[in-house]
This record gives structure tokens, C-alpha cells and sequence, in this order.
């Protein structure tokens, strides 16, 4: 029997002055969510069935940008977007701009599953999800008065945010435009083209081997806060956002430009395969060699029960446990 392990995340790149309840607000979710899968771990579950119940709790809570709380297009509306991987025969299944189907990542799985595709969009996407009858909401189930507000900031600052819990309640947007302005004239910490201040980690993912030695991943986001619609990231992005194999799974967060550019996830499988580096010396190493000047992070787990993470930016949330007892949720170094 193999050594199960569990990784998960909750984005890459975290404002250093983030509210102290915030961050205890997202660990809370983390732990909750980290628990649902070692406990179906513990049962015996598959990786492909506990990756997809991960991600279905984190999509659910409106605490990421992912299912409920997905960040909103510059029309006002969700388009989300989710994949997902078995790394047994390296089945994987993907859909993007979604906008009425609850849970995304269910949707990925059922195109794996139940269609001769590995992606299916927009229309598309949402037609096959009736056909399988999965649940459907209206599209303002996604959106959240908070992320009305940041959109508006987005608006007025004329920018793309990356989506999270930026406290608006009695802020001053010009006040929040001229310090994000002075964060850049004093070169502080950029991230698509933002100040930190006003980024925010976008996508959840998970990572598993299951005691059989299976791997499996799955990433689902809502996007770019203020992003054009029809704009398509890494998450759904087989060997970007998301991939599994015998030697790993890996599911990555951040720049989705600079990781689609340098199909991060397959990179760490890869560089185990080809250079026979182990789990973490292969995650590091993506994440130094291969972004250029892009900012991200990824979780992996390895076939033999290791787990790793790596960022280049202000933080990640994350979580992570093994079969002999190790459980963490952090979010910075």
C-alpha cells in the first residue's frame, strides 16, 4: 500500500497588510476543507473523488474566488472555469466560461467522464451540464456585494485585480488608487502589473495520492476582477493550471498568463521525469527557473506520498497532510 498525501490551495500572492481576521478567515475554510479530503482519505477514497470533493467545498465557500464569490467581468457577470486530472491513464476533463453550473469542477469531471471531449466552453459547456443534470443557478448566485465593490474599484482604477477579501467597507477608493500608485513609483511588490496592495490570489486547487499510489488534481477559479469576458486562464489549461501523472500531481495559482506561457504543473512532472530531481527540488526549480518575470505558486503531491509547495510572491494559502499524521495550513513562508 502507498502513502496518501493531500495539498490544497487557496492563490498565490497575499497583501503582507492583509486584516488579521481575514487571514484567520481563510485558514478556518482551509482547515475545513483539507479535513474533508484526509477524512475520505482515511476511508479508502479514490484521488480522482477526493480532489473533486475538495474543490466542490472551497468552490462552495465564498471565501476564495471560485464558485460562489467568483470574481466578476467587466459586464458584471461570472465566467468560470475549471480542469481536472486523473493521473492513472492521465484522463482529464476541462470547461470555461461557466456561469450557471454550481460547482465547475463537477462539470470538468463529467466531461472526462461522460463526453469524447477534454474541453468544453461557454454554451457548450453549459448545455452538456443540463444534459447530465447537474445543478444549475442563476448567475447572481456567484456574486457577492463585495465583489460588486471590487469591481468598481477595478472600474475607476481603469485595472485587472486579481480577486480577494479587500476590506472596502468605509475605504476611500482615491485614497486606495494613490497609495496603489505611490506602491509603484516606490517599486514595491507587482503582480500582474498591480501593486500587492490591490492584487489578491485568484483559484483554489487540490492535489492527491490515494493509498493505491494514484494521483489526481483539479483547479478551479472565477478569474481576473474586471477581466474581458470570454478571457481564458491557466486553471482550465491541462499541464498549466493542472497536472497528474505517475510521478505527481500539481495544481498551480497566480499570473495565469506566465503560467500558461511556461506550462508550469507539467513542468514540475517533467523535470522528476527527465532530470530525476525528487518532489520539492522539482517544484522549486519550476518555480525559479521557469516564470521568467511572472509571479505564482503550486501545490504538488508526489506518487509516493510526499507533498511540496512553492511561491515566488508574498505568500499562498495552502494546507497540506500525509497518512502519518502531518497536517499544516499556513499562508506565508
Amino acid at each position: 500500500m502507498a502513502r496518501w498525501a493531500i495539498a490544497i490551495h487557496g492563490g498565490a500572492g497575499v497583501d503582507p497588510n492583509l486584516p488579521e481576521h481575514r487571514q484567520e478567515e481563510a485558514k478556518r475554510v482551509l482547515a475545513r476543507c483539507l479535513q474533508v479530503g484526509v477524512d475520505l482519505l482515511r476511508s479508502g477514497a479514490a484521488a480522482l473523488d477526493v480532489v473533486e470533493a475538495v474543490v466542490r467545498e472551497l468552490e462552495t465557500d465564498p471565501c476564495f474566488n471560485s464558485g460562489r464569490g467568483s470574481a466578476l467581468t467587466r459586464a458584471g457577470t461570472v465566467e468560470m472555469e475549471a480542469s481536472i486530472m486523473d493521473g492513472n491513464g492521465r484522463r482529464c476533463g476541462a470547461v470555461s466560461g461557466v456561469s450557471t453550473v454550481r460547482n465547475p469542477v463537477s462539470l470538468a469531471r463529467r466531461v472526462m467522464d461522460k463526453s469524447p471531449h477534454s474541453y468544453l466552453a461557454f454554451d457548450g459547456a453549459e448545455d452538456f451540464a443540463r444534459e447530465q443534470g447537474l445543478e444549475v443557478v442563476d448567475n447572481s448566485y456567484f456574486i457577492t456585494e463585495e465583489n460588486v465593490g471590487m469591481l468598481k474599484l477595478a472600474k475607476e482604477a481603469n485595472a485587472i485585480l486579481f480577486d480577494y477579501r479587500i476590506p472596502l467597507a468605509g475605504a476611500d477608493t482615491c485614497s486606495a488608487l494613490a497609495a496603489a500608485s505611490e506602491n509603484r513609483n516606490n517599486n514595491a511588490m507587482v503582480m500582474n502589473g498591480l501593486p500587492i496592495s490591490i492584487y489578491a490570489p485568484e483559484t483554489v486547487g487540490c492535489a492527491v495520492v490515494d493509498s493505491n499510489g494514484f494521483t489526481a488534481a483539479a483547479t478551479s477559479t472565477g478569474g481576473l476582477m474586471n477581466k474581458m469576458t470570454g478571457r481564458i486562464g491557466d486553471s482550465p489549461l491541462i499541464g498549466a493550471g493542472t497536472y497528474a501523472c505517475g510521478h505527481c500531481a500539481v495544481s498551480c495559482t497566480g499570473e495565469g498568463e506566465a503560467i500558461i506561457r511556461s506550462t508550469l504543473a507539467r513542468d514540475v512532472a517533467a523535470v522528476m521525469e527527465y532530470k530525476g530531481l525528487p518532489l520539492q527540488e522539482a517544484v522549486d526549480f519550476c518555480v525559479k527557473e521557469r516564470l521568467d518575470e511572472g509571479f505564482a505558486g503550486l501545490i504538488a503531491v508526489s506518487g509516493t506520498g510526499e507533498v511540496a509547495y512553492g511561491f515566488n510572491c508574498t505568500g499562498m494559502f495552502r494546507g497540506c497532510a500525509t497518512e502519518d499524521g502531518f497536517m499544516e495550513v499556513g499562508i506565508w513562508e
